[in-house]
């Protein structure tokens, strides 16, 4: 079958070789014949992952050709990739599609492929491992069987994308497992692991690599149990039954994904709510559905954000090597990225002055372990977080990150501390958020190796990291941190050193119009709702609250003292509610109370949501960017709409502030920031990136 050149696949996999992994290479696949069984691996051609594109599904469609013409008693589908087995559809393929008719095209010709897999005659198996999701998965569960290494994860993130399964696997999964745990999973588009997709009832065994075999045996024997929902499946199914869940499904949804701005998940839960009842005709209405959401604007916009991320993701490419890290300071930031660091295998020393502070840190780190580990892996993750009365730690760290209060007398008293005991070629970072990163190097006798490694709040939250170059950082220190940052599975932007860098300086002005709007008399929550209405996921009064009053007050007054340009002025009452301790969320009181659960407590709005009070929000935002963006803060407009999704969660489905911008008329923007200058004053003229971009 094919090109018969021999491939093992321990070229691929080394040190851990896959069962059966010698065989003949196509292009994309390899098989191996083991008597009346056919072994079909994936290895997409130059890539690092699997993903299943037009030429990956036309040559295993030649291939399924072969099978078919043979006497196999089964097929068993394997990847030869480390990360996985495959992670989904190759979304390139779908950027720039415009008519529905061209996609529905591609749809049912890819959806053959697949129909053919449940159609074989001989015993099917997908032996899955590592990342197993989307199209990846619904290729599997064509097959009658899915064994899964026990480091698979198992899961369809296609909602993220604006999207939902559209290879079968809205219907095949719905008439799998409870559909109700089936379609929880599809809205979310959250993955499980290899066993608790064996409690759903999707997976029919979980083993270690050296037992693949014995359970590919078992199942072709007929001696494994294929696993489903059981009779729920089928209760599930029927109508009335499927039209009340559909229902509540529609109303939890909304909270999270409004179906004002998001059309993905509403027209996965009409699939089901519809055809639901029969297996084939889910399987025929999902490509229709599939094919009307692919060339929407919010679909290709949420398709620019996954390829944003990993352009993000290619900053931090490559090793670190860094394997130790401390951090100087244990409070809010300096303890949320020490438990990160160790949650993500690096040995951490965290150092304070304050017993009670580093009290407090390690209670925190334990509580985000417990959340996300179990097992041994829970505690090798406690034992890597150490507290450091002392400093020790910094003796033997490749990394130290400085996460002390925003005084520049007490870092530079810090520096000096550091340097007397870091090893020669450690990186010195710190996570400052509103001091000049150039005046902060010339404390430190090697400022080459001096960078900013800056996290957002809350940091097991926020994917986004600033790495801020100044203008004596040496490229290798510089390049380590984005390594660094990329290590611990964060995505690092490069940013040169300037007041705020990108994302602070972006924000400043969007809350600083927000607490003017209050001293103006217009309620909080008023405000929070015009912007949750545009399609931020918190108003700019919550998000003041969370991010803290007094930071906000340290980054707007260094803003307004080092920006060449008017900032929003801060209100007198906001300088003496931080005098009062009423700092937000952290406090229990700011510009909302907090319950015990750390919930503010809102009235009901008292006005109506205006275009007019959306654009005094949002435009000194985008125009903030703007200014950044001409003066080579951030590379481009696209590094500046990434940070902006990732770091402050701007509306995705837009594509970020640059690209809304774009599609709204960059010309139209600046006129609107001139109408708004002469209604509220010069802090609103516009950056004169607007009218260079027009033209």
């Amino acid at each position: 079958m094919g090109d018969k050149t021999m491939t093992s696949a321990k070229d691929y996999l080394s040190p851990k070789p896959l069962t059966g992994t010698e065989g003949t290479r196509g292009t994309h696949w390899l098989t191996h014949e083991e008597g009346q069984r056919i072994w079909l691996i994936l290895d997409k051609q130059d890539a690092s992952t699997n993903t299943l594109d037009e030429a990956v599904l036309r040559e295993l469609d030649g291939l399924l050709d072969e099978v078919e013409k043979g006497d196999w008693k089964a097929v068993v589908f394997r990847s030869a990739k480390r990360s996985g087995f495959a992670a989904g559809a190759d979304l390139k393929q779908f950027q720039g599609i415009e008519t529905e008719s061209e996609i529905r095209a591609r749809i049912d010709e890819a959806n053959a492929v697949i129909d053919r897999i449940a159609a074989l005659k001989p015993t099917t198996i997908a032996a899955v491992h590592g990342a197993c999701v989307g199209g990846g998965l619904e290729l599997a569960l064509a097959c009658d069987f899915i064994v899964a290494r026990e480091d698979a994860s198992l899961g369809f993130p296609e909602v993220l994308v604006g999207l939902h399964p559209g290879l079968g696997g809205t219907a095949r999964f719905t008439h799998r497992i409870s559909p109700l745990e089936a379609m929880k999973l599809m809205l979310t588009g959250r993955t499980v692991d290899a066993r608790k997709a064996k409690k759903l009832g999707f997976v029919d065994a979980v083993v270690a690599e050296r037992n693949i075999a014995n359970a590919v045996d078992t199942a072709v024997d007929g001696r494994l149990e294929r696993r489903g929902g059981g009779a729920a499946v089928t209760a599930m199914n029927f109508y009335p039954a499927r039209r009340a869940m559909a229902a509540q499904m529609r109303k939890q949804t909304e909270d999270k994904a409004p179906s004002e701005h998001y059309d993905a998940p509403y027209a996965l839960i009409e699939l089901w709510e519809k055809h639901g009842g029969s297996l084939h005709d889910m399987l025929e209405a999902e490509h229709a559905s599939f094919a009307r959401l692919l060339p929407t604007e919010t679909t290709q916009n949420l398709i620019r954000v996954f390829f944003l991320r990993q352009r993000l993701q290619q900053n931090g490419k490559g090793d670190s090597g860094i394997t130790r890290v401390h951090v100087v300071g244990a409070g809010t930031m300096g303890a949320e990225i020490g438990a990160w660091c160790a949650l993500k295998g690096i040995d951490v020393t965290i150092q304070d002055p304050s017993r009670e502070a580093l009290g407090k840190a390690v209670a925190k780190a334990f509580k985000l372990f417990d959340r996300k580990l179990h097992g041994a892996e829970l505690l090798r993750a406690k034992d890597r977080f150490t507290p450091d009365l002392h400093g020790e730690g910094a003796r033997h760290a490749g990394l130290i990150i400085e996460a002390a209060p925003e005084k520049p007398e007490l870092k530079a008293t810090i520096y000096a501390r550091i340097e007397e005991k870091a090893k020669p070629d450690a990186v010195i970072a710190t996570n400052t958020s509103s001091l000049n990163l150039n005046d902060l190097a010339k404390h430190l006798k090697k400022p080459e190796r001096f960078v900013g490694i800056h996290f957002f709040n809350p940091v097991s939250k926020l994917d986004l990291v600033e790495v801020v170059r100044h203008d004596g950082s040496a490229s290798q220190a510089f390049e380590t941190a984005q390594q660094f940052v990329g290590d611990i599975g964060k995505l690092p932007l490069p940013v040169t050193a300037s007041p705020g860098f990108l994302v602070n300086r972006a924000l400043m002005p969007y809350l600083g119009e927000a607490l003017l709007m209050i001293d103006e008399g217009i309620q909080c929550e008023r405000i929070d709702e015009t912007a949750e209405e545009f399609g931020m996921p918190m108003g700019p009064v919550e998000l003041a609250d969370q991010v803290g009053l007094d930071i906000c007050l340290a980054v707007a007054d260094s803003l307004a003292r080092d920006l060449d340009r008017p900032m929003p002025e801060v209100p007198a009452w906001l300088r003496d509610k931080v005098e009062r301790g009423e700092l937000g969320k952290k406090s229990g009181k700011g510009l909302y109370e907090y319950d015990s659960d750390g919930e503010p407590q809102k009235d009901r709005v008292d006005g109506p949501v205006t275009p007019q009070l959306g654009e005094r929000l949002i435009l000194p935002m985008l125009d903030a960017v703007a200014f950044a963006i001409d003066e080579g803060v951030v590379e481009d407009a696209d590094s500046a709409d990434a940070a902006m999704i990732f770091g402050t969660g701007f509306a995705p489905f837009l594509g970020g502030p640059m690209h809304y911008a774009k599609s709204r008329g960059f010309g139209n923007i600046a006129n609107t920031l001139d109408r708004l200058e002469s209604e509220h004053g010069p802090r609103f003229r516009p950056s004169a990136w607007w009218r260079k971009a027009r033209d």
